[in-house]
């Protein structure tokens, strides 16, 4: 982000509709909107399940000194995360959303949900990030593959360590291609003139072959191409490497708002 006032690009005003997701998480977490676990179809339910709480500002994603590694093969590596929605293919097959690893198999099968899965639209979100030893909270949109494997493309709209933070932030964004050969990986480190651990609001807007991702009503990077398949939003806590310092570690997801601009 430029300091040169005459060099920022804004960011379009949202569309003048209600929002398709719009989530401010006052009373439970609602099962119509979010899936509390990560990519629960590559492990078991106790290993994918999210640490939460709701609170006055939002919910508290955490990571809990007795929360077990995600999967034993990524360990060390725990995550608690909100998706909008699951897809898997049978018990023991390949088939599933995010394959992240070309051994993973399904441990647990779970169901078609599109709870909010659109091909083309836009995403406001509220976060404040963790400074918290070893932790990055992240954001995605990925690939259902629930139409086909190729179709698993992923829009970064921002990945932030906690050692990342301090009076200006370092944030990684961009899209990664994975299994779709139709993209390339594009991703780049941004500076940000602030405090990523306070409020503060991200963007992301893809459709027609574009996808443009900002931060505070500023254009942060415009890339010229974009997955036209349903997408599923991730918010996700993630702690990396063996535990240690002191818990729970957390981060605050404040507010998100989605539309869906297919037809």
């Amino acid at each position: 982000m430029s300091s040169d006032p005459s060099a920022v690009e804004r960011l379009p005003p949202p569309p003048d509709r209600a929002p398709d997701l719009d989530e401010r998480f006052t009373g439970a977490l609602s099962a119509e909107r979010w899936v509390a676990h990560y990519l629960p179809h590559w492990t078991t339910p106790e290993r994918s399940e999210a640490r939460y709480r709701i609170t006055p500002e939002g919910l508290e994603l955490r990571i809990d000194e007795d929360q077990l590694d995600w999967r034993p093969e990524d360990a060390p590596l725990r995550v608690s995360n909100l998706q909008t929605g699951t897809f898997s293919g049978p018990l023991g097959s390949a088939s599933g959303t995010h394959r992240h690893r070309d051994d993973v198999r399904v441990r647990t099968e779970t169901p078609l949900r599109l709870l909010f899965a659109p091909s083309s639209g836009r995403v406001d979100l509220t976060v404040s990030a963790t400074r918290d030893d070893g932790c990055m909270l992240a954001a995605w949109l990925v690939g259902t593959e629930h139409l086909s494997p190729e179709d698993s493309g992923e829009i970064c709209v921002f990945e932030i360590d906690a050692d990342a933070v301090a009076g200006s932030t370092v944030a990684r964004t961009g899209v990664k291609a994975h299994h779709d050969p139709r993209m390339h990986t594009d991703m780049a480190e941004v500076t940000l003139p602030l405090d990523a651990s306070r409020a503060h609001t991200w963007t992301v807007t893809w459709g027609s072959g574009e996808t443009v991702i900002g931060c505070e009503g500023r254009v942060v990077r415009r890339i010229g191409q974009a997955p036209d398949y349903p997408l599923f939003l991730m918010i996700d806590l993630f702690e990396i490497g063996p535990p240690r310092g002191a818990y729970p570690k957390a981060a605050m997801i404040h507010r998100v708002q989605g539309w869906s601009f297919d037809e």
